[in-house]
Order: C-alpha cells, then structure tokens, then sequence
C-alpha cells in the first residue's frame, strides 16, 4: 500500500496513528464484542467514549469550567443559523467582519434573524488579507461580534483578536482548530467542523460560555436550541458516534504528541518550509499578505492559468492530491493541518522546485 500526501482542505487527512488505532478496534471496542459503529449511545461503553472525548478536549484546550463543549450535528453551516437564533436576542443586532466565503454565509444567514451589520470587509482585494478594526468599530449593542478564524479558501489568518469590549465574540475556528494555543475566555462561543483537523466529516463542536445558553429566539427549532444539547451532554438525539470516537483518538495523539504548543511548533516550521519557498521562487507565489498568512492554508499561483492547471495533474501523479485551489479563486492551494507530515511539506517543496526548473 503506498498513501499520498493529501494537502486536501477538508475532509482532510488523519493521524496514521489514529487511523490504525481505529482499524484495530474496527471489530470490537475493548472488550464489548462489537464496533464502536454498532454501539448504542445510551450504552455504558459509549458514554465512557464521550466522556473521554470531551474531558481531553478540555485539557488539551484548557477551557474554563463556565464552558460548555457540545458535539453537535449539520456541520458549521448550521452554526450560520443557529449563532442568531440563540444569541441575537437581545438587541437583536449582531456585527460580521467578511473575511471569506464562509464569514459572508454566516452574514447573510444571521440577516434573515436579525440587523446583521457588515462591520470590515477584505473583498476589495479577493480576501487576501484581514481588514484592521479598532474599538470604534463595533456597536456596544450588537449581541454579539462574528469572525472566521482562518479562512481556509484563502489562506488567511487572525493573529490579533478584534478589540470588542463586553460585546462576545464569536469565532468560527473549523480550519485552525487545535492547531495551536487559543486563549477560551476571550470569546463568547468557538465552533467547529471536526473533517478539517479533527475527525471525519460529522460532528462539529461547540465551546460556548454557559450564561449566553437558554435565550433563544421562539421560533427557533427543538434541535437548533444550544440548551437542547447542554441540558442533554449532547444526547437529545443520536449524536454522530463514530466521528466523536475518532476525534477522541485525535485529542489522545494531541497530548501524546506534547498538547498546543507542540502542535504550534511543527505547524510553524511546516508552513515556514512553504512559506519560504514562495518567497523565493520565481515561478510560483503566495497570495497572501505576510502579517495574515495562515499555517493551515496556503495558497499560491502561478500566474498562468494553464501552467496552475499542469502543475496540479502532475503532482497528482506525483503523489501530491487535492492541491487544485477552491473553485472560487483557482490557483494551488496546499492544506497542511496538523495530521499532515513535516516529510510531505518537504516533499512538496522538493516537487515545486523541480517543477519551476522545467517550466519557468
């Protein structure tokens, strides 16, 4: 068997140790003579999983107790939804800075509920970098403040927080999440799809401040209610199982790899390796502005739209899969969560320079 590098940006690539530790146990969990896939929810055996799945999340991420950690269904798009049903309550106004595709869905999605307000935009330059907001910026009444934490189409990334004052913040973190360090108390929620850096497509988890649950609007859905699955450990309905069990097997490889901060270091020197490269090359360059660049996605062109569309046949061929850049912006684009190996970054680079010496 010979595996590829997949520089996919979701569903992405998983731990080997983690996809081998899944095989193992494919046909009986432990002891219970069954799969975790077979397993009731409400069995001793699964509830022991979730437990361990969440009790890790929350070492490895060092939330505070005054958080809920839900593990929820519909993938973050559902969050676009359920954010104002629950927490545009109050003032019924809510502020979104437009960093990407995903940051303008949540926009438009909290607009049917709501005074969404468009606060920054980075469109005027095809989101190539995070537009700069100070204090000012924001409504003191808006319920809540709305970011995408890394936009994963293109490849940019929050290195300073928004200045918003006792108004929470809301993050969308599905492509950098357990990538590195993050500060819980700073925001009001984070969510998460798990297919990028986590698990296999499914679950999407939520870490929301307790005392921003149990408010939402009336006309919000049963399943759509934050205090549906708090009041319930995530169990109101059958949750995504087998996804939850893996991400537990990812947050065990986390503390056995030396938790955030050692998952910080190699993705550093990861995207410093590509980073590096497209600085220099005279073929091939990054699209990115330096202080913004994300260290899970980076994307690069070469300039020419045949010559991009070579590069990614051939390096399908290679060995190197899913580097075509997002249907919206073209180009490269090479995924490097942290299941991805220092080995295939450098790879890769090895692969482009060869490339840029046959084709520049």
């Amino acid at each position: 068997m010979s595996r590829v590098y997949n520089f996919s940006a979701g569903p992405s690539m998983l731990p080997e140790e983690v996809l081998k530790t899944a095989a193992a146990e494919m046909l009986e969990y432990g002891e219970s003579g069954q799969s975790v896939m077979e397993m009731s929810h409400r069995s001793k055996e699964y509830q022991a999983i979730i437990d361990a799945a969440e009790a890790d999340l929350r070492e490895i991420m060092n939330i505070p107790d005054n958080y809920e950690v839900l593990f929820l269904q519909g993938g973050a798009s559902t969050q676009f939804a359920m954010v104002p049903l629950n927490l545009m309550t109050k003032n019924g106004k809510a502020d979104y800075i437009i960093t990407g595709q995903w940051a303008n869905k949540a926009y438009k999605e909290a607009a049917r509920y709501g005074a969404a307000r468009e606060v920054a935009s980075s469109k005027d330059k095809t989101f190539s970098y995070i537009p700069k907001t100070t204090a000012a910026d924001f409504d003191p009444e808006a319920d809540y403040v709305h970011i995408c934490m890394n936009n994963t189409i293109y490849g940019t990334k929050y290195n300073t927080l928004p200045e918003t004052g006792d108004v929470p913040l809301i993050a969308d973190i599905s492509s950098c999440i357990l990538s590195e360090p993050i500060d819980v108390s700073k925001f009001g929620m984070l969510y998460a799809g798990a297919q990028k850096n986590v698990a296999p497509a499914g679950v999407t988890i939520v870490i929301i401040r307790k005392d921003l649950i149990g408010n939402a609007m009336d006309i919000t859905p049963t399943m759509l209610k934050y205090d549906t699955h708090s009041e319930n450990g995530s169990m109101f309905n059958t949750p995504p199982c087998y996804t939850i069990y893996i991400a537990g097997l990812t947050f065990k490889w986390i503390k056995k790899m030396g938790g955030l901060e050692a998952m910080k270091e190699l993705n550093e020197k990861k995207a410093k390796i590509l980073y590096d490269f497209l600085d220099n090359s005279k073929l091939f360059k990054g699209t990115v502005v330096p202080e913004d660049r994300s260290l899970m996605n980076v994307p690069f062109v070469t300039g020419n739209e045949e010559l991009d569309a070579k590069f990614v046949a051939e390096s399908k061929k290679a060995g190197f899969v899913n580097l075509k850049g997002h249907r919206s912006v073209g180009g490269m684009r090479a995924s490097i969560y942290n299941a991805m190996p220092i080995e295939g970054v450098e790879k890769l680079v090895e692969f482009m320079k060869k490339f840029e010496e046959e084709n520049a």
